[in-house]
């Protein structure tokens, strides 16, 4: 009695066991929903990404999903129309087309006059740049009743912001390619390698701030020989810091004392702190700037949080630098936009699997209800603020996102 016991159990075990995979797979099926996905061409100023490459194009569509592209949306970023359509995407000639989807990725946020083309029920994921947010332009979204997803907010699986991380990580390469242009003599600069060779002292370079920003310029400036000086406020960071790049690397809080004497005598200084409820941390006096060496180079990457130099101005890739006390400002505030096809196919490996799962679980509303990592990014939902910080800023009301798709559910 015990064996045959023992042997029915076993075989029930089995066949639940056997079953229960086939039940989940068969209700996700049921809840999968084609998506229907609109890309409309970057109307501000020198926005040169997109946000998929013709590949992702031909993974989604291939599964079923429809794909309007604005012609010449991704020519900044060298991909073709032709490269679009032949991965199953449908190019159109007009904006009113492309704003007929249901999902419309944008790198900018939109434009007022880009507002006007969105429609009830619609999703948008794009960019919302704190920075420069105004109580009127989220009110004209509001009144949209749209979903809207800010893709710098999106969190992953480990808490960490994707598209920022990626971005962070091209402006950090970047960034140390930038100071060793301007240094050269070629571009009006100190004429100075940037690094070191043998018998001759390694170009000096400080950084504020210890992100990821950091971490790649940091990277990419040892790797040449320079001399590398961190400052952060957050010893975690700096400790961090230090762990990851696996060397030996002067770090700092920033002392003011110790971090001006620092700047005067830099080659190249890289302001790369964050904002804390929109404030920079810290702000280098224009006196301090004025006693740096002539022809040394700031790079404000941070410019579009106000920037960390007191003598920083905006500028644009076309007209990039100015001169202010004979130091070099490198101020683009969109500094991934200068390698736009590398940027885009970083942003196409983010965007491209939450666009599988968003189909996957039965379309926006759906994955909210699932994924509170895509929570995070949105700030409207059915024509309502949901974020707390934006709703704090501008002295609006918000509602809480968690219990509005509770409600729904």
């Amino acid at each position: 009695m015990t064996e045959k016991l023992a042997a029915s159990l076993a075989k029930i075990v089995a066949t639940s066991q056997a079953l229960y995979p086939k039940e989940s797979m068969l209700a996700v099926e049921e809840r999968r929903r084609n998506l229907f996905i609109g890309i409309p061409k970057e109307s501000s100023f020198q926005e040169n990404r997109i946000g998929l490459t013709p590949d992702a194009v031909k993974q989604l569509t291939d599964h079923g999903h429809r794909i309007r592209i604005e012609a010449g949306a991704g020519s900044l970023s060298k991909y073709s129309d032709h490269e679009y359509a032949e991965a199953g995407a449908r190019i159109v000639y007009s904006v009113e087309e492309v704003y007929e989807a249901d999902i419309i990725l944008k790198i900018a946020p939109p434009t007022y006059d880009e507002i006007n083309y969105l429609h009830p029920g619609q999703t948008l994921i794009s960019a919302l740049q704190f920075g420069n947010l105004t109580s009127d332009y989220i009110n004209a979204l509001l009144a949209k009743k749209i979903n809207a997803l800010s893709f710098e907010l999106i969190r992953d699986k480990s808490e960490a912001k994707p598209v920022v991380r990626a971005m962070s990580e091209i402006a950090g390469s970047t960034v140390m390619l930038i100071a060793a242009e301007y240094l050269s003599s070629s571009n009006d600069g100190k004429g100075v390698i940037l690094g070191g060779i043998t018998g001759v002292p390694p170009s000096k370079v400080v950084i504020l701030g210890a992100g990821t920003v950091a971490e790649y310029a940091a990277r990419a400036a040892l790797g040449l020989g320079a001399e590398v000086k961190v400052f952060d406020n957050h010893i975690y960071k700096l400790r961090r810091l230090k762990h990851n790049i696996g060397t030996q690397l002067f770090t700092s809080t920033l002392d003011k004392t110790v971090l001006n004497n620092e700047i005067k005598q830099a080659d190249v200084v890289i302001g790369a702190l964050v904002a804390v409820e929109d404030r920079i941390p810290c702000m280098v006096e224009e006196s301090i700037i004025a006693q740096m060496n002539p022809g040394s180079i700031i790079i404000d990457v941070c410019i579009d949080q106000g920037g960390c130099f007191e003598t920083s101005e905006v500028t644009s890739h076309s007209r990039p630098i100015y001169r202010k006390y004979d130091i070099i400002h490198y101020c683009v505030p969109n500094i991934p936009s200068r390698v736009p096809r590398t940027a885009t196919q970083a942003l196409s490996n983010i965007f491209t699997p939450i666009f599988t799962e968003i189909s996957k679980y039965g379309g926006i509303n759906e994955v909210l209800f699932t994924n509170e990592h895509y929570r995070a990014g949105v700030y409207i939902y059915k024509g309502s603020l949901t974020n707390s910080h934006i709703a704090k800023r501008f002295g609006m009301r918000y509602k809480e996102l968690g219990l509005m798709i509770a409600v729904r559910n």
